[in-house]
């Protein structure tokens, strides 16, 4: 339908609104989302809602009305299945989706979006999970499936792949060294191994270089261990998820410190899972069960937590958080696999405007 028969219709709707007697509809703006919430001063204001390729492209005024009558536009977009992890660099996102066999990527900078790694070739995901970038742009995509890291370029070419089956039964979190040389891989374990460790690999020659802990409870030991972080300070922090707690490594393996305990209060973990880190150094834990994502110093000490858990979809409230990632500019991003989204938090003391996100993406 071409928009001015659009706009001409939506006028004859109104215009019948107003002849009986109704009032127009009205939008209800809701008040910023922010965390502290009041009166504390906040720190993070929740900003956005991504839900697929959408969010990168400016809806117009076309778009608007074509959804009021029909409900739906004609570029809609492909929406995420079941993500569950998100990395972000230089105003690209991400996102590893388990259902769709495929990485999403969202340009911020550029307005466009497309899939990888599901081309059916040698260079193809079966269960991608944990995602990391390097310096370069460099993608390294854990497989849960083949047991392997699969590595791309940043356009989501495929270059090579890193086996991990002769040691890892199921990898799933990762992460990467600035320079590309190291990765650290989670292998989670089981209930009948006591293999529950970290991986450190050479990601040229893929040979494993040391693993780290074991199945238990003891200071460096681990316990179905969720996720790790490389530190700006170049420690190794990994969400413990047994044991319910984070653990801190240096990367010959030497455990550091440890935080955390089972419970429901602040600064206790119950379903620990992804970890980031800011441009700070700062570590932000994901917590299931708790709905939310809690924001440590590099020593464990509670800053503040951000996120509440909710049955209902609803801005900055979460079902089945999973992974996470602060970008350069300090912006958080938080999966949600139920309500199969990821929302955006803005730290207070950045500008709307400013950044590799901007003003490009807003709830469609």
């Amino acid at each position: 339908m071409p928009a001015i028969l659009l706009r001409l219709a939506l006028a004859a709707t109104l215009l019948s609104l107003y002849a009986c007697g109704a009032a127009p509809p009205k939008v209800e703006k809701a008040g910023p989302i922010v965390f502290p919430k009041p009166p504390d001063p906040p720190r993070f204001a929740y900003e956005a809602t991504i839900f697929g390729t959408n969010a990168v492209r400016n809806v117009t005024e076309e778009d608007r009305l074509r959804r009021f009558f029909t409900g739906t536009t004609e570029r809609d977009g492909i929406a995420f299945a079941k993500p569950f992890d998100v990395a972000t660099h230089q105003g690209r996102l991400y996102v590893t989706d388990t259902v769709q066999r495929a990485i999403f990527v969202l340009d911020f900078a550029k307005q466009k979006s497309f899939l990888f790694a599901d081309r059916g070739d040698e260079g193809d995901v079966h269960k991608p999970l944990g995602i990391a970038i390097d310096a370069k742009g460099t993608v390294y995509v854990c497989d849960g499936t083949k047991r392997a890291i699969q590595i791309y370029d940043a356009d989501g070419n495929y270059l090579r792949s890193v086996d991990l089956s002769g040691w890892a039964a199921r990898p799933a979190g990762i992460d990467v060294s600035p320079s590309g040389d190291r990765l650290f891989v989670i292998d989670t374990g089981g209930v009948e191994t006591d293999d529950h460790r970290l991986g450190v690999v050479d990601a040229n020659s893929g040979e494993l270089i040391r693993t780290i802990g074991k199945r238990g409870k003891a200071d460096g030991e681990l316990n179905l261990p969720r996720d790790v972080r490389l530190g700006k300070n170049g420690l190794l922090y990994v969400t413990d998820g047994g044991n319910f707690r984070v653990q801190v490594f240096d990367q010959e393996g030497r455990f550091v410190r440890k935080w955390g305990q089972p419970g429901r209060h602040l600064g206790q973990f119950s379903r620990p899972k992804g970890i980031g880190s800011d441009p700070e150094g700062n570590i932000y834990v994901v917590d299931a069960a708790f709905g939310n994502f809690q924001i440590f110093d590099p020593d464990g000490n509670l800053m503040l937590f951000v996120g509440d858990r909710s049955t209902t979809l609803e801005p900055a409230k979460f079902m089945l958080p999973a992974g996470i990632d602060v970008d350069e500019d300090g912006r958080v991003y938080l999966v949600d696999q139920f309500f199969r989204k990821i929302d955006v938090f803005r730290p207070i003391s950045l500008a709307e405007t400013t950044g590799w996100f901007g003003k490009r993406a807003r709830d469609q």
